[in-house]
């Protein structure tokens, strides 16, 4: 997720197209793009706003990255310069030692197109980022960066399903991920209408898989199921009323709001998720679609931890692994921006 280079109040303003990631070096196994797998040599920075970037760091946790990739928060609220290390001690990030993204972007490449964007992957040694590149970096931190995953780290893209998983995950971008995106930030009606059914019929699709199995290929969370999940448990906070996709609210569809539970409620998803940082982002940002800046009270968050039965269906979620422990403590998400479980649970 990046920053429209015409600021924030341009959202809503013209037709909708997300860049492609400029930077698309690749941290690999072998190096062969000059960046080798190397434990504490990288920092991923995100926003938990984001649910591109959600996905890397979905993805961190579940394989047991945090000791060898670490990883800075970004304010959910950008400024003209984008993606700022104001929820750090002096505004700074620690490590990099910079206040803003974009000075890891300027030290590898100056007028470079497409904006600053999360999740990136930044060189500590030289502060310059890696890739910014959101599709490829979570398939290689899954199957590059195996030497450095925790013991029993969870298959995420198993070799044997990757083209059924790279099928279903071009469906849900195109129609799911990006979809919410080109109805939210429609400049014209028809333009809305298209992308708004896209999302739907989309939905309408993946709703009777999902209630046959309980993830979306194999018996295994994979990749496609984080993509999916990044779009799901942001629906009725911010796509359901920001982005206008309105026909229905996820917590309607008894399938779809089953699986983002069973998700939500399985060590390395739910954990990851901030509702306060959400709602913010998405309200605050978009001027050119909320002008007022006012971020809506609800929806009301008790029913994430209620029971989902989605086990009945079967599933192993890890596999032959095993869940990850409990995030760090600097990385926990403050109880007040997660939901609480309904008395009696």
């Amino acid at each position: 997720m990046g920053s429209a280079h015409d600021g924030n109040s341009a959202y809503g303003h013209k037709a909708f197209k997300r860049s492609k990631s400029h930077f698309a070096d690749r941290v690999t196994a072998d190096g062969r793009d000059g960046w080798p797998v190397e434990a504490g040599r990288y920092r991923l920075v995100v926003s938990r706003a984001c649910p591109w970037a959600s996905r890397a760091v979905i993805s961190r946790r579940l394989l047991g990255l945090e000791d060898a990739l670490s990883m800075a928060i970004a304010d959910p609220i950008q400024d003209d310069r984008s993606w700022r290390f104001t929820l750090d001690p002096d505004g700074r990030d620690p490590v990099l030692g910079i206040r803003y993204l974009s000075e890891a972007y300027d030290k590898r490449e100056s007028d470079y197109p497409g904006g600053v964007s999360v999740p990136a992957l930044v060189d500590i040694p030289s502060g310059k980022l890696v890739t910014n590149d959101y599709q490829q970096l979570t398939l290689d931190l899954a199957t590059e960066w195996t030497a450095l995953h925790r013991e029993g780290a969870p298959d995420l893209y198993p070799q044997a399903l990757r083209d059924e998983i790279d099928e279903v995950m071009a469906d849900v971008y195109e129609d799911v991920n990006n979809g919410v995106y080109r109805a939210g930030f429609a400049a014209g009606q028809e333009e809305y209408e298209e992308a708004c059914a896209g999302v739907f019929r989309r939905l309408d699709l993946l709703t009777p898989r999902l209630a046959r199995q309980r993830y979306l290929v194999g018996d295994t969370i994979t990749e496609a199921d984080i993509r999916l999940f990044t779009t799901l448990v942001r629906f009725d906070a911010v796509y359901h009323g920001h982005f206008k996709c309105n026909r229905w609210k996820l917590t309607e569809n008894e399938v779809l709001w089953a699986y983002v539970r069973d998700l939500y409620q399985t060590p390395g998803f739910g954990d990851t998720v901030d509702f306060d940082h959400i709602k913010r982002h998405y309200y605050q940002v978009h001027s050119g679609i909320n002008p007022t800046g006012i971020v809506p009270l609800g929806p009301d968050l008790e029913g994430w931890l209620t029971p989902h039965h989605r086990e009945e269906l079967g599933g192993r979620p890890f596999g032959d692994g095993t869940p990850p422990g409990p995030p760090p403590t600097a990385e926990a998400v403050p109880a007040h921006h997660r939901p609480t479980p309904e008395q009696g649970d």
